[in-house]
């Protein structure tokens, strides 16, 4: 998939590595000039410019982009850059720092895909949300262990085998499962897996996208197809 960031200070560089690390297209925006040199040095792609400029995003190829995500600490730069975005089709996540008030949250909520409070969700939750709904963030439990909750989709390879069937990489351990809109308990061995279920599960970092594979199933714009308005879901 293909991403632009709005931002490479704390938030947006440490969400671009990750999206990277998984094997994803990142280009971020950025105006301050060591920030931008410090992205270039680690190898990004980086638009020197306003983010919240219409033809910044597009230099960034905001065109081409299936989410973009507004990870500034400005908040009126962010919301820009998410209806710019949401105005070419892009999935559209936007950073609002804990300070704001509850009616400014509430404000901006319903003009984007997602909000995410990185002083909260970290860099992860932000590459999660862009990703789209099928995977959430949980907790960080160290540096690179999480506890993520995943849904099943019609893409998952696993679809309709059981929970005794299910094999995860070494470093990953199912902790709760939950039927469609049913609570979460611990899982039996003769559980089915089918669309909609939901799988909590500790896995180390490094294994996380092959967590999200057998779960999730491969996005179709991996297959080449950009996401229309709204995004993956």
């Amino acid at each position: 998939m293909r991403f632009v960031i709005i931002g490479a200070g704390r938030v947006g560089l440490r969400t671009a590595r990750v999206l990277r690390e998984e094997g994803h297209e990142v280009t971020l925006v950025e105006r301050a000039e060591p920030r931008v040199r410090s992205a270039r040095n680690e190898g990004f792609a980086v638009i020197a410019g306003d983010g919240s400029r219409e033809t910044t995003l597009e230099d960034a190829g905001i065109v081409d982009a299936d989410a973009v995500g507004g990870l500034t600490s400005d908040l009126n730069v962010n919301f820009a850059a998410c209806m710019i975005a949401k105005h070419h089709g892009c999935r559209t996540v936007m950073r609002i720092d804990r300070g704001h008030r509850e009616e400014i949250y509430h404000k901006y909520a319903g003009e984007v895909d997602e909000v995410v409070f990185p002083e909260r969700l970290g860099a992860m939750g932000a590459k999660n949300a862009l990703l789209g709904g099928t995977i959430r963030a949980i907790a960080d439990i160290a540096q690179h262990l999480q506890i993520v909750e995943l849904t099943v989709t019609e893409n998952a390879p696993v679809t309709g085998y059981s929970m005794d069937e299910l094999e995860l990489p070494a470093d990953a351990t199912v902790l709760a499962f939950g039927k469609r809109d049913g609570d979460l308990e611990i899982p039996t061995a003769d559980e089915s897996l089918e669309v909609g279920d939901r799988v909590v599960v500790l896995a180390d970092f490094a294994v996380l996208s092959d967590v999200r594979q057998i779960l999730v199933g491969e996005p179709p714009e991996l297959a080449g197809s950009k996401a229309g308005a709204g995004g993956v879901n």
